[in-house]
Parts: C-alpha cells; sequence; structure tokens
C-alpha cells in the first residue's frame, strides 16, 4: 500500500473526524481506489469505531439522477437519512474523471435530487449532526485542469491535504478573534468589485482540516439584509456539471438583483431562482491554503487558495447562522492576490489584507511563507 494513502487516512480519521472507540463511521467512496478505501477501514479499526462503507460512480450516479422519478428519490433519500442518523462520522471521499458528468441531466431532475437526497441528508443531518469530512480523490482530469503533470499533480495533492493543519489551527486564532469583533466589510477588487455588509453578532468558524480536505479558510456569513454593490468573480466554476466562467452579481439589500456571466446566463438565474434563499448569501470566508493557488474548476481546492475569498449564495451553516434558507450553497471565489488582479478586504474600515497578504502583525502567521512549515 502507499504509505501516502496511510498517512491521508490519519489525518481523515484522527484529525479531522476525531474517532472514538464504539463510534460509527459512514465511508462514501466515489471514484477512490480500493485500496486507499482499505486504508480507512484499516484506521477506523485501529481507532475502535466501526466503518460502513458505500461506493459508487459518477457514471452510475448521472444514471440514478436522470432516470429516477418522484418516488425514487423519495425512497433513496430516507434510506440514505436512516443510514446517516445513526452514524457518529462521515467521511466523504469524492473522485471521478469526469467533474462535468451531471451537466445534461435536467434541472427538474436535479432540483428532485436536492429535495429528496442533498437537502434532507446532507444539510439536515450529516452537517449539523455528524463528525464530517470530504475530501477529492486526484485524477488526471485535476492535474490536467492545473496544469500540472500527473506526478507533480500527485505530489501536490498529498502535501495540501497532509500538510501540518494542527499549525494552521494556531495561526487562525487572531483571525477569528478579528472577525468577531468586526462589523463593516468592504470587498474590493478586479474589475467593479466594490461590496460592502455587515457580519456584526454573526458566528465565525475557522477552518483547519476538521470539515474539508485540502483546508484553510475561516468563515462566517453577512447580515442577511446587509449586503450592497458588485461582486465580479475571477475564478470559474462548476455547479451541478455546468461551468461559468466571470460570474457577476449586484445586491441590493441582500438580494441579488442582476447575475450575468461568461456562458449560459439563463441557467445561471435558474439557479438563484430555485427558492427565495437562493438570492440571498449564506457565507462568507476568507482562503489562505498555502499550498493552493490556482483554481482548478474544483470548489473544494479552489475556495482554500491562498489569497482569495467566497461569498456564498445560499442556505447558511447553522453554526454561521444568518437565517437564510435555500437548497443551494455555491461558493463562488474571487482570488485578490497581485497576479490575480489585486483587491482588499477591509474590517471597520482598517484593510486586513491587501492584494491576498494579510497586513497586520498578528495575522502575519496566516500568510504562504508561514504556514508552510518543515
Amino acid at each position: 500500500m502507499d504509505s501516502r494513502f496511510t498517512k491521508l487516512a490519519d489525518v481523515l480519521v484522527n484529525h479531522s473526524c476525531r474517532l472514538q472507540s464504539g463510534e460509527a463511521v459512514y465511508i462514501n467512496a466515489t471514484g477512490a481506489p480500493d485500496a486507499f478505501v482499505e486504508a480507512l477501514i484499516e484506521a477506523v479499526a485501529a481507532a475502535g469505531a466501526t466503518p460502513l462503507v458505500s461506493t459508487s460512480d459518477n457514471r452510475i450516479s448521472r444514471k440514478l439522477v436522470k432516470s429516477m422519478g418522484a418516488d425514487g428519490f423519495r425512497l433513496w433519500g430516507e434510506i440514505e437519512a436512516y443510514q446517516m442518523e445513526r452514524m457518529q462520522a462521515y467521511i466523504g471521499v469524492r473522485g471521478g474523471n469526469n467533474s462535468n458528468e451531471l451537466s445534461d441531466v435536467p434541472a427538474e431532475q436535479m432540483r428532485l435530487y436536492r429535495e429528496h437526497v442533498l437537502e434532507p441528508v446532507h444539510m439536515k443531518i450529516r452537517v449539523p449532526k455528524t463528525k464530517w469530512v470530504v475530501l477529492r480523490w486526484p485524477t488526471p482530469g485535476m492535474a490536467q485542469a492545473a496544469g500540472l503533470s500527473t506526478e507533480a499533480f500527485e505530489k501536490f495533492y498529498f502535501d495540501v491535504c497532509t500538510m501540518d493543519y494542527g499549525h494552521m489551527q494556531n495561526m487562525t486564532k487572531p483571525l477569528q478573534a478579528r472577525m468577531e469583533a468586526a462589523d463593516q466589510v468592504e470587498l474590493l477588487g478586479p474589475g467593479d468589485t466594490d461590496l460592502r455588509f455587515s457580519i456584526r453578532d454573526i458566528p465565525v468558524i475557522p477552518c483547519f482540516g476538521e470539515r474539508n480536505i485540502p483546508d484553510g479558510e475561516c468563515f462566517t456569513a453577512p447580515v442577511r439584509d446587509s449586503v450592497n454593490g458588485v461582486i465580479h468573480y475571477n475564478t470559474p466554476t462548476i455547479y451541478e456539471g455546468v461551468s461559468y466562467n466571470d460570474v457577476r452579481l449586484e445586491f441590493k439589500n441582500g438580494k441579488i438583483v442582476d447575475a450575468t456571466c461568461d456562458g449560459d446566463v439563463t441557467r445561471l438565474n435558474e439557479v438563484f431562482d430555485t427558492d427565495e434563499g437562493a438570492r440571498y448569501v449564506g457565507e462568507f470566508s476568507l482562503g489562505f491554503n498555502p499550498y493552493v493557488r490556482d483554481p482548478m474548476r474544483d470548489i473544494l481546492f479552489d475556495e482554500k487558495i491562498a489569497g482569495s475569498l467566497h461569498f456564498t449564495p445560499g442556505q447558511a451553516y447553522e453554526i454561521a447562522d444568518n437565517g437564510n434558507r435555500s437548497k443551494i450553497h455555491w461558493d463562488l471565489v474571487l482570488i485578490q492576490r497581485a497576479d490575480y488582479g489585486g483587491g482588499e478586504v477591509r474590517f471597520d474600515g482598517e484593510t486586513v489584507r491587501k492584494d491576498g497578504l494579510f497586513v497586520p502583525d498578528d495575522l502575519q502567521g496566516l500568510n504562504p511563507e508561514n504556514l508552510i512549515t518543515g
């Protein structure tokens, strides 16, 4: 067995999920090699916990979602919910050779999947009630999207997924304190990005490998009706199998009043018309993983890009709740490093990050050279 598999499994089981003897964990592996699933089972067993394993493939999932009737979706959701309710932890390993596999699934089928499976099982049970972690398994397609050889991408992947997340945890504490004390936030960036909102009295959650691998962000949510201005994202994105570029959103009193992109503007607005909450924002987060530098159309990586932020239309997390409810949660990313056009983040008028680098002395530990350790 590849020793990197064993090291990564140890991170997921003992750092991310902190599994204890007697607990049960649901391992949901899509497109991951059997050898890594075996490494997870061994790590879970060594912790004295019980693994429950489900394996699948994106092509099979596509066929199911495309073909299922409403009654089938309800049954699927009921079975998944019954299982998830009995788990203390969840490890999701998501792989696959084609990130656009769901692109031709009709919007109504995706709506039924969200309504009967994704929202009741994952948003209402897994996220608030289990110790969970999700990671993407590396593929040649991801290497291609990152502009790297397969070998170079594998090295990058295991470097970022097994970095010292305990050190990151310590370095994030000052940012958490500043965000908890802040009221008004200003975002300035390339193009016409000029956005203002409040984060007053919303909980702030530092992320250092407990929920996502890779990790490296600190998030909260805007006061729901406080968002005004424009944000022009410069990172390509995929949502429900459809690619979007150059997404621009204009807000008035918290609501998206204009949404455009380089691509299918009609489908973009269909996403934001899913329900009332889809046109309001449920998350604001700063990303700072030192190994993740450039977008690869994979949100688990892209939202952690050093010098980035994501501003997320849709459902708020209950642990950082602004009251917004929606069936969608779309992490759209803006990179503010100088090589991507620059930008600033200000808390109550003070510049805390400029051109992707943290400015105040107490936040210097989150800059790349200080997060990469031995």
